[in-house]
This record gives C-alpha cells, sequence and structure tokens, in this order.
C-alpha cells in the first residue's frame, strides 16, 4: 500500500532562514569588509585580463531577462495546463516576482557598497539582476513540474543559472558574489513558495526517486564536489602566494567561477531533495 505523509512547511521556513543568514554572511564579507572586497575585485580583475567579450556578447547577455521570461513563461504554462497546477503556476510566478523585485531593492536602496580603498568600479551591483531573472524563471518551471520530473527541471534550471551567472562575470558586467547572492535570493523565495504550497492540505506520497533522478544527484554532486575542491585550491593558493602575484588574479577568477558553479549545484540538489514529496 503506498505510504502517504503530510507536508510541513517548517522544512521550507527553515531553508528560508539558512538562505537569508548566508546572504547576509556574503553581503558583510564582501562587500562591507576591505578583504572581501579585495578579494572580489581580484576575481573580477581576472576576468577583465581575460575578457573576450564583444558588443555582440554584450547584446546577447543583455537578452537573457527578456528571452529567459519568455521561455520560463511558454513552458510553465504549457506544464501548468497538461497537470492542471494552476495553483503552483501562480505561487511559482509570485516567487519569481519577489525574487526579481527583491534584487532591484537591495541593489539599487537598501545595500551600499562603502568605498574601503579597493580600486575597481565604485557602485553597488550586489546581487545580480540578470541572473536573478534566469534563475527565477527556472524556478517557476520546477515549482509547476510534477514530483517525477523536478528533477531534470532542477538540473537543466541550474545549468541555465549558472551559465547565466558565470557569463555576466566574464562580460565583465558583475563581481563573483553578486552572482552568488543572486542565487540564494531565488532560493529564498523558492523556499517560501514551498512553504505556501504546503497549505494547501494535499498529502504527499512517499515514492521512490526514479533512477534518472539518483543518476542526475549523482552527477550534479559530482559537478558541485569538484568545483567546490578547485575553488578551495584557488584559495589556498591565493593565501599562499605560491604561484606570485601576477598570477593570484587569474586563480581568483577561476576560483570565483567554479564557486559560482559548486552552489549553483549545490542549490539544486538541495532544491530537489526539499521538494521531492511536494506535489
Amino acid at each position: 500500500m503506498p505510504q502517504f505523509s503530510r507536508l510541513n512547511p517548517i522544512r521550507y521556513v527553515v531553508a528560508a532562514v539558512l538562505c537569508a543568514v548566508a546572504f547576509a554572511a556574503l553581503y558583510l564579507i564582501f562587500v562591507r569588509s576591505q578583504s572581501g572586497q579585495a578579494i572580489d575585485q581580484l576575481a573580477f580583475s581576472g576576468a577583465e585580463n581575460g575578457s573576450t567579450g564583444t558588443s555582440v556578447t554584450l547584446r546577447l547577455l543583455d537578452l537573457i531577462p527578456s528571452v529567459m521570461v519568455l521561455a520560463g513563461a511558454i513552458v510553465s504554462i504549457l506544464i501548468a495546463w497538461a497537470r492542471s497546477a494552476w495553483f503552483a503556476l501562480i505561487v511559482g510566478v509570485g516567487a519569481a516576482v519577489a525574487a526579481i523585485i527583491t534584487t532591484q531593492l537591495l541593489k539599487n536602496v537598501l545595500l551600499t557598497r562603502p568605498d574601503l580603498g579597493i580600486e575597481g568600479y565604485e557602485p553597488n551591483s550586489f546581487p545580480s539582476g540578470h541572473t536573478t531573472v534566469a534563475a527565477a524563471s527556472a524556478l517557476v518551471i520546477f515549482l509547476v513540474a510534477g514530483p517525477r520530473l523536478r528533477w531534470l527541471a532542477g538540473t537543466i534550471g541550474a545549468a541555465i543559472a549558472v551559465a547565466a551567472g558565470v557569463s555576466t562575470l566574464v562580460s565583465l558586467w558583475h563581481r563573483p558574489s553578486d552572482v552568488i547572492a543572486a542565487l540564494l535570493v531565488v532560493a529564498f523565495w523558492g523556499c517560501i513558495a514551498g512553504a505556501v504550497l504546503t497549505r494547501t492540505g494535499v498529502r504527499s506520497r512517499a515514492d521512490a526517486a526514479p533512477t534518472p533522478a539518483r543518476l542526475s544527484l549523482r552527477v550534479q554532486s559530482w559537478i558541485a564536489v569538484l568545483a567546490a575542491l578547485v575553488t578551495a585550491a584557488a584559495a589556498g593558493i591565493g593565501a599562499t602566494g605560491a604561484f606570485g602575484v601576477n598570477s593570484l588574479a587569474p586563480v581568483a577568477y577561476l576560483g570565483a567561477v567554479t564557486a559560482i558553479v559548486a552552489v549553483g549545484f549545490a542549490l539544486a540538489i538541495t532544491a530537489t531533495r526539499l521538494f521531492d514529496r511536494l506535489p
């Protein structure tokens, strides 16, 4: 006989709090402290030194918000129509809009970047708006997708969000911390959406994860772990100065890119497991 369990919003509320704490820590370390600003700017300088961006790539990057919103809208509406998941669609769209508004308010109104003597562009860019839009669009599809396909939506969504975030760094639009902060903003509102969806009174079926889902999670776990190891190695090299001062910028750049990859896929893995029983 199939086993059912009541959905509890507490797990989603706790996850949302953890996202908020991680966001605050990221801001205090990489925006409000001199050493954090120096690390962030060093990675940005590495991207600047190795940048091959052209006006064409910049225009393509500028199209990310509109393209992602359009693609996300079409796919999520089709899935909602096929599954009659209109309430999930409404909640998902609400969470996506809230994430985008939150990012703009934080970046342009609430948060500031103090001048601590670190050379680089001065205006606050924390968090990244482009990354937020890409991740928020993926979030809507993730919430509307059924439990059996949510792993696929999470995998593809994470890849798209990470690619968009790395692109903003490569094209010199954002620092690494801006991108990771945007992912945390979307994750926060995704958790809030999960808590809302549990209040529908529906019970969840405790089915085992399909084989493709387990394989996908395993691959994502390896990607996240390997990326985290590269980030840790880059941080170690930067701390010891093992390869000389001239090599620090590209090393920091590599560590920043892998950090974005690690965080993006770690959040995707966590989301897939967190929402595994949410109808």
